[in-house]
């Protein structure tokens, strides 16, 4: 039984995807504290990356290649500094040096040493390998997956004896939305009750609150930035940042404010109207996503391309629903939303390259349905009934960026799915769960074939749907 902390469904991380981005990225650290411990590291004369598969075709447009010299050059995506990523491939470009494990100066042609092939590697859509040439003139290769919203993976060797882990370190081990219920029942608890007794397994309430917080506070900040960013995203399509006119629109009358702190209670002030909550919602997701799409800081919520679903539901509950919420509240947001998020990354995949868009936005906006129904009143059997909702009204949704860029249809796409959950949160409150006729282990089952139903040319290849309609000429 594989435990997954909501810290590995929450990650802070650069954007534009966590697949194509945060990946290699951990993967090239990855690699250096491997060959660190192998001590191979200071041997290493030459390095060359080869990308394969849908991490090749969207390569460019994810920055797929700033990853990979950004984690060789052993910059951290949670602590580097914005204006330092431009900064480092900028000189390793100018150079042709770079810095690894910024111990070790090497010869390095970003267009000669990361190699983008077409081939997809049989174990997963977005693998690559680090090739390091060592003093000897000797070679070693090794060869990583990233598997969607961060996550890396390395395949197994047949008949490998497989070194146990400690899945059993959480008293609630959770593999299905049934077993999650079942300890519901029993131990008479809420969702994020049982949610926190697994965390407390790996670490202590202090530094459970801590990491929530700055979690919380990385997509406050988030939407912060990108409601008060003007001008058009990078990489070529010229998308004009909606959130900052959207904001600027809906901010008239509100008062002023001096920090991200100070503007959400400003925000609560605002008129409320069904139209205003509408483009409130949609302005918060948007404007995390156009952080995202321009390599800011953002939290993947699975992912990166669906990082500003969650962040929206959760503002619209405290600027909307409830002006009296705090940090409890926001906890408990957290840890539903985790969780569920980690039954669909067991069951199925959060990845866009094996499930297309609903591995992405399906799951965020299934949280994000999961956990308002929590803060709202709902019961654990409601909790899973608004996210099964939610992802029900998303299969099939294809990954078809165009240009390779997570901008068209991916940032709206965030809005989109911020409001199917918040409507999917009210219907499951006004419901019987006894009911329901599709559990919400029957839609994991179910995007999962579909997922492998779904013709590879809507996986996040860019080989397909719009992005072969819309040329970037047109834009």
């Amino acid at each position: 039984m594989e435990c997954i902390s909501i810290f590995d469904m929450l990650k802070i991380g650069i954007g534009p995807s966590s697949s194509h981005t945060l990946g290699p990225w951990r993967a090239a650290e990855r690699w250096i504290s491997e060959l660190k411990a192998q001590n191979t590291f200071d041997a290493v004369q030459q390095i060359n990356v080869h990308v394969y598969g849908s991490l090749s075709l969207t390569g460019k447009g994810h920055a797929t290649d700033y990853a990979i010299m950004l984690g060789l050059s052993g910059a951290d995506p949670v602590e580097i500094p914005i204006d330092d990523i431009h900064r480092i491939v900028d000189s390793i470009e100018q150079t042709q040096v770079l810095h690894f494990g910024s111990e070790n100066k090497l010869p390095f042609i970003p267009t000669e040493n990361i190699l983008f092939h077409r081939k997809f590697l049989p174990f997963h859509a977005n693998g690559l390998k680090f090739e390091a040439t060592f003093q000897d003139g000797t070679k070693k290769s090794k060869t990583y997956y990233s598997i969607g919203g961060g996550f890396v993976v390395v395949e197994e060797r047949k008949n490998a004896k497989k070194k146990i882990e400690k899945f059993n370190t959480f008293p609630y081990p959770i593999q299905k939305g049934d077993e999650l219920l079942a300890y519901c029942v029993n131990e008479q608890k809420i969702i994020s009750q049982l949610v926190l007794e697994n965390e407390r397994a790996l670490r202590s309430d202090v530094e459970i609150d801590s990491q929530i917080k700055r979690v919380w506070n990385t997509m406050l900040e988030c939407m912060y930035l990108g409601c008060h960013t003007e001008g058009n995203l990078p990489g070529g399509l010229n998308v004009r940042r909606r959130a900052f006119d959207m904001h600027k629109g809906l901010m008239t009358t509100a008062g002023s404010y001096e920090s991200p702190e100070t503007w959400l209670q400003t925000i609560r002030k605002t008129e409320v109207k069904f139209r205003q909550i509408l483009k409130w919602v949609s302005c918060f997701a948007l404007s995390v996503n156009e952080v995202n799409a321009s390599l800011g800081r953002v939290v993947t919520a699975p992912t990166n391309g669906s990082a500003g679903v969650i962040p929206a539901v959760l503002m619209y509950y405290l600027v909307i629903e409830n002006h009296d919420a705090d940090f409890e509240h926001i906890k408990k947001f957290l840890l539903v939303a985790g969780e569920i998020g980690s039954i669909f990354k067991k069951g199925a995949t959060i990845s866009a390259a094996m499930g297309g868009c609903q591995a992405e936005i399906g799951v965020s906006s299934a949280m994000a349905a999961g956990a308002l129904t929590e803060l709202l009143g709902g019961t654990p059997e409601q909790v899973l009934m608004a996210a099964e909702i939610a992802m029900e009204h998303h299969l099939g949704l294809t990954c078809d960026p165009i240009g390779g860029l997570v901008q068209i249809p991916c940032i709206e796409r965030n809005s989109m799915g911020a409001i199917k959950a918040i409507n999917a949160a009210e219907l499951a409150l006004d419901s019987n769960p006894a009911d329901a006729k599709v559990p919400l282990d029957k839609v994991v089952q179910t995007m999962w074939e579909t997922a492998k139903d779904m013709n590879s040319k809507y996986k996040e290849t860019s080989e397909g749907g719009l992005a072969v309609g819309v040329f970037l000429s047109d834009c």
